[in-house]
């Protein structure tokens, strides 16, 4: 790896965006609008969208009327994102570990963008950093993989070809990290990289929430707002205020 972090590197490259750019928008929309609706947020309301990736659903939460920020640490996608700007929609390179500079009406944590640290110290720096940043009745949205059902269906290994790539991918849950290794062969070289979460289930990010100060008001499982059941539920949703 050329650089300390895994993330740094992969959500930097191109190829993060070719493996995964089949990632379904109509959930991320259902999501956004479910949750939106189910929180009854007014359209004053002011999201910080963190991290947002290239911007999808900071751009759909614009697109229902919201002022919305997006940060993310990939200044690649960043750029990409800036070109939906306006001047409700609003994007910029930020790391999680940093303070923000003003405080929001609720902060969106989506498609497992957490829990990416060694140090459990720096998982809690982002959720206190992340209560900080939020107005006093705002409201914590986080959407985590479901780890349990993750782990019961865990596929070890499986093939992908995407725009003429094969992507080899390789599983494993090893001293507490849910890991994915992907390699392949693109543009004359072999590639080789590390997707790396935490295993994160509904009692860990309890007692990591209830340490920044944060409450749950609730759990669902899905992008409906369904229950959350550890066995059969797709996502760990949290809403914490």
């Amino acid at each position: 790896m050329k650089t300390k972090d895994w993330f740094t590197d992969w959500f930097n490259t191109p190829y993060y965006h070719i493996l995964y750019k089949d990632r379904n928008d109509a959930d991320a929309q259902l999501f956004m609008k479910n949750i939106t609706t189910f929180l009854a947020l007014p359209k004053t309301t002011h999201i910080l969208d963190l991290p947002c990736g290239k911007g999808r659903h900071s751009v759909f939460l614009n697109s229902l009327g919201y002022n919305v920020t997006g940060g993310d640490l990939a200044e690649n996608s960043i750029k990409i994102a800036k070109q939906f700007e306006n001047d409700t929609l609003k994007f910029k390179v930020h790391d999680m570990r940093q303070a923000f500079n003003n405080q929001y009406d609720a902060v969106f944590n989506l498609f497992t963008s957490f829990g990416y640290f060694e140090d459990d110290q720096e998982d809690l720096l982002i959720l206190k950093n992340i209560k900080e940043g939020l107005k006093n009745d705002g409201y914590f949205v986080f959407d985590f993989l479901n780890a349990h059902k993750v782990k019961m269906n865990l596929v070890k290994q499986e093939t992908k070809i995407v725009d003429q790539i094969t992507f080899n991918i390789k599983r494993e849950i090893k001293d507490g990290f849910i890991i994915k290794k992907i390699s392949f062969f693109a543009d004359n070289e072999e590639h080789s990289f590390i997707e790396r979460v935490k295993y994160l289930d509904v009692k860990k990010m309890t007692s990591y929430l209830q340490k920044v100060g944060f409450a749950i008001t609730n759990v669902f499982g899905n992008y409906r707002l369904e229950n959350y059941d550890p066995q059969t539920s797709d996502r760990l949703i949290l809403v914490a205020k």
